[in-house]
């Protein structure tokens, strides 16, 4: 894909398919080809889908190892291929994460490139971010606003998917009632996203989620929930006057809240499914139908999600930072998906090592 430089670089590597088969490698340092940028990264988020990349029980996006693993970042632009003009060295930047797809079927013209069968992505298929530099299309990158620091600008890529969910595929107003269930990162932002459009939202959560819950009230939730402490069709049908909640956002990737918001959530509602659960699940599907429920799914962003995401940053209506609990090395990379496993913490970030 590019040509490479006699210097070599630290990079956590996916070497082959099968469960673990990860690990810091010394890779040659790569040189940008005709229409790539060549990007310093500064700061990259550990995604659940890295876990899942780990494991090796991915499903519906393709890998390829050996391939340098990590998608959420952001840098700095070092280099830049033939025929690259409107990026140049010291620009600050973030990238999407569809790297290639087929630009000729009806989604990748409509937009909707996200959903392209023959999607190849960063991280997964193509060299990714837990590196020191890194290597995307020059059509794929968006600017970086010097008042976003780099911890936060590494987040822009899951609040992109965010922004895709809650302004793209959902209709949201200032008069709604929305529930978040999943206080983790995703859930958190998702929460301020729709703070930013006037509604009215509830956080829920669990008990492991204590403090998360109460990181939700301090980024502007106006209500949180342990469900396992209080009854939420209780809760929500006091608040709602028995209507119930207009939106709800499942960002927990838990079966069994799929029950408590069908529950909760109003005839002719809209339920947007954000977290992915990892295995098949089972539902009621007959109350979809009783309440005459929209339901969405949501994969990835487009270039207007990003545009967006990157708006509310710079506008203050969404603050990324504040989510992010620990930063590690990428040479610590273990410890920090251990931790992301069982659930410690809330945001991991993996820095570049110097070689």
């Amino acid at each position: 894909m590019y040509v490479q430089y006699g210097n070599s670089m630290k990079a956590l590597v996916k070497y082959a398919r099968g469960n673990g088969n990860m690990e810091i490698r010394d890779i040659p340092e790569p040189k940008p080809g005709p229409g790539q940028v060549k990007i310093e990264v500064k700061a990259a988020g550990i995604c659940g889908s890295d876990l899942h990349i780990y494991h090796d029980d991915i499903d519906g996006i393709p890998i390829n190892p050996p391939v340098i693993t990590g998608h959420e970042f952001c840098g700095v632009v070092v280099e830049v291929g033939e025929g690259v003009t409107e990026w140049k060295p010291g620009d600050r930047v973030t990238s999407e994460t569809a790297y290639s797809f087929c630009g000729k079927c009806h989604y990748c013209i409509t937009g909707y490139y996200n959903l392209c069968n023959n999607r190849r992505t960063l991280g997964y298929w193509y060299n990714g971010a837990f590196a020191k530099y890194t290597m995307v299309p020059h059509e794929r990158v968006h600017a970086l606003p010097d008042s976003i620091d780099f911890v936060s600008g590494a987040l822009i890529e899951p609040l992109a998917c965010i922004t895709h969910a809650v302004l793209e595929l959902t209709t949201i107003t200032v008069s709604d009632v929305v529930l978040v269930q999943g206080p983790g990162a995703i859930g958190l932002a998702t929460m301020q996203v729709a703070k930013s459009q006037g509604a009215t939202v509830i956080v829920s959560g669990t008990d492991v989620d204590a403090e998360r819950l109460k990181m939700a009230k301090e980024l502007g939730a106006d209500y949180t929930i342990n469900v396992q402490q209080e009854d939420l069709s209780k809760f929500v049908s006091e608040l709602t006057n028995g209507r119930g909640v207009d939106i709800v956002f499942e960002c927990s990737g838990v079966g069994r809240a799929i029950d408590g918001a069908l529950n909760v959530i109003k005839k002719q509602g809209q339920f947007t499914q954000i977290g992915l659960f990892g295995k098949p699940i089972t539902i009621d599907f007959e109350r979809i139908c009783y309440k005459e429920l929209k339901v969405t799914g949501s994969l990835g962003s487009r270039w207007t999600s990003w545009e967006k995401a990157i708006q509310l940053l710079e506008q203050g209506k969404v603050k990324t930072k504040p989510l992010v609990s620990h930063q590690f090395p990428i040479t610590e990379w273990e410890k920090a998906f251990e931790m992301f496993e069982s659930k410690q913490g809330l945001k991991l970030v993996l820095l570049p090592v110097e070689d």
